[in-house]
């Protein structure tokens, strides 16, 4: 994601962009320390993500983010948390209070960047079985192999994507937004919370499947569109 910088202290600004530099997904393309600058990159620049400082002199992180009439997506970081209603009231991604920890930072950004992957995946034509994604996890990108999925478990916000090599990859993403990228042809959704790879399936009981090993529920909702994909492919 392409971030920029506004803060009007040269050390909380350096410290931002040192923070920014420690997560591979993420690319300092400008550090600002006025608000008029930010504007100027903003007309010229892709920008998925903003880090806005609020007390300045002139104007504010708040009024320079009310000016915008599109505004990328943006994390305040600011000495104070009386201006945090008005943040969200904006639609801010999260309000961080300074001195920020990084694990607090981090979890700003993957809430960020979650927001951004479901926006582009939901662009993305849909993936064949040979094909790879990349998903945050464990504070990396990691690559998951499509060919090499058995099933993935939704749980609220995140899902499990549960491989061969028994290795499972968890990252902040919506099982339904994984679904629209996954070819209907390989990956079948069999109940609210899972999908399955249609050939890793071991077994088939009225109720439930098998797939690697672990027993997976068919939901009522599900059972009659598999019950389809059964009777086309029982020979």
């Amino acid at each position: 994601m392409n971030c920029l910088l506004l803060d009007d202290e040269k050390p909380a600004l350096d410290l931002l962009e040192d923070n920014v530099r420690q997560i591979p997904y993420l690319t300092t393309v400008a550090c600002c320390r006025r608000p008029a600058e930010v504007m100027e990159i903003l007309k010229t620049q892709q920008i998925d993500l903003m880090f806005l400082d609020i007390q300045m002199p002139g104007i504010n992180g708040l009024e320079l983010l009310r000016s915008l009439e599109h505004s990328p997506m943006v994390i305040l970081v600011t000495a104070y948390g009386e201006h945090a209603l008005d943040g969200f009231e904006l639609d801010v991604v999260d309000y961080l209070i300074k001195p920020v920890p990084f694990p607090r930072f981090l979890k700003a950004v993957q809430k960020a960047h979650a927001v951004y992957q479901s926006k582009h995946l939901q662009k993305k034509v849909v993936l064949d079985e040979n094909d790879h994604f990349f998903v945050n996890a464990n504070y990396a990108l990691v690559k998951v192999k499509m060919q090499e999925i058995t099933f993935i478990e939704g749980m609220k916000d995140y899902v499990r994507i549960n491989n061969l090599e028994g290795k499972p990859v968890t990252t902040r993403m919506g099982l339904k937004i994984v679904e629209e990228r996954l070819n209907s042809g390989h990956f079948m959704r069999v109940h609210r919370s899972f999908i399955v790879a249609l050939n890793k399936i071991e077994s088939i009981q009225k109720s439930q499947i098998t797939v690697a090993g672990v027993e997976i529920p068919i939901g009522e909702a599900y059972r009659q569109q598999f019950q389809n994909y059964i009777a086309k492919m029982n020979f």
